[in-house]
């Protein structure tokens, strides 16, 4: 296990209190917190080198541009791209499946080609292609899931053929926690043409990545889940795809030539990079990746297994409670989503924040899967590498107070 004690040091907000109680943060599937080392460097940014990248010949804008690059250098390391040419800096995640959607989509599909997606996508990963299906007229299949939350792999070996030309895939749930196992997915595929772009929102901040060895064709994922400021996502994307698209958004630095009637655009990555990039946040971005460089993707992955089962232990133990996705933790990420008893998921999520305890209750942006499960919404309680067994006993002890509060106990025994 990773020594938890000292990693809470870093982070400054887990020293604060929320209503009288230690701060107790399992909401990290939504946004993580940010260690003191990202926040220096945010500020070094500012004090020190703030400029526009890519438009001066002056110290400060030299200096920014170099920053800049080697955060485009560093993510490219990280995620073992070939060249970091290949790193795309957006908004977020879902900025990055929208460009695909919108400079790979609209140029490529046609009516009748088939965009295969999965039961468990996020809203992210669902509203783009809905929106290129349909000016495109392209149409839209899902590979369903089995009921212990994995995909149905036999569905989707029937689902993708000749006419597949992507599938667009989570590589980790944000609701049921399933780690798909996505190179036969990829592989099969690559079989038919189809180039593959992977929803790596949740798995890249706990889990090691190589694109090289996944095979995949696209990846998204977003600074601030992985300890890193908002406002900052990537797409990774083969620099030969990206090569042939045309840009998502057009003005400042994404030309190399304009004229009154025409215009040649900028080469890859900074042909999708219009206007002033935010910068200062990719910079600190570049901090992130040294933190957990530094305590080992290895040992996030291992400290994030043992913690979820314990919390799976944990749970399990509660009356009444319906937990959802793989019940190994081996199979899952630190994402456990449940209901409890008959208390709708607001409801819990408000008394656990009386106990300083934050988690998410809703949908969490997969509207179709909670219909799936039956269920108006969720509790998600989602685990990092700050969190500890403690933070689970604080869970599991607040849910035993809320069923107090509602009588739910009461209820059960007269049942």
């Amino acid at each position: 296990m990773l020594d938890v004690a000292a990693i809470r040091r870093d982070f400054p907000i887990l020293a604060r209190q929320v209503r009288g109680r230690r701060l107790v943060y399992l909401d990290n599937a939504a946004t993580t917190q940010k260690p003191r080392q990202v926040i220096e460097a945010l500020v070094r940014v500012y004090e020190q080198h703030n400029a526009n990248p890519h438009r001066g010949v002056h110290t400060l804008a030299t200096e920014t541009t170099d920053l800049y690059e080697a955060a485009r250098a560093h993510v490219a390391r990280f995620i073992n791209a070939r060249r970091a040419e290949e790193v795309v800096f957006t908004e977020n995640a879902t900025a990055a499946i929208n460009l695909v959607a919108h400079s790979w989509g609209r140029a490529t599909l046609k009516p009748r080609d088939e965009v295969v997606l999965t039961h468990m996508e996020h809203h992210a990963n669902l509203v783009p292609w809905q929106i290129t299906a349909a000016e495109t007229g392209a149409v839209l299949r899902f590979i369903p899931l089995l009921p212990d939350g994995t995909l149905d792999m036999d569905a989707a070996r029937r689902l993708i053929g000749p006419a597949t030309r992507i599938v667009a895939v989570t590589a980790m749930s944000n609701v049921l926690g399933t780690i798909n196992d996505l190179r036969p997915l990829i592989d099969l595929a690559h079989e038919f043409g189809a180039v593959v772009l992977v929803d790596g929102a949740q798995s890249v901040p706990h889990i090691a990545t190589d694109v090289q060895a996944l095979h995949c064709d696209f990846l998204a994922f977003s600074a601030h889940k992985m300890l890193g400021p908002t406002g900052v996502g990537v797409l990774y994307g083969r620099y030969e795809l990206l090569d042939r698209m045309g840009p998502f958004l057009a003005g400042g630095s994404m030309i190399l030539k304009v004229e009154w009637e025409r215009s040649r655009y900028n080469e890859v990555p900074w042909r999708f990079e219009a206007g002033t990039p935010n910068y200062a946040d990719a910079i600190a971005f570049d901090a992130a990746l040294d933190y957990l460089e530094a305590l080992g993707m290895d040992a996030v992955r291992e400290h994030e297994v043992q913690l979820t089962a314990y919390a799976l232990g944990r749970l399990a133990e509660v009356d009444g409670m319906r937990i959802f996705g793989p019940p190994d933790a081996t199979r899952r990420g630190g994402v456990i989503s449940f209901y409890y008893g008959d208390i709708h998921p607001h409801d819990v999520g408000t008394v656990l924040d009386y106990a300083g305890v934050a988690v998410r209750a809703g949908h969490h942006c997969a509207q179709p899967l909670m219909q799936l499960l039956d269920v108006p919404a969720t509790v998600r309680a989602s685990f990092y590498v700050y969190n500890g067994r403690d933070d689970v006993d604080a869970l599991t002890d607040a849910l035993t107070e809320t069923a107090k509060v509602f009588g739910y106990a009461a209820r059960t025994r007269a049942g």
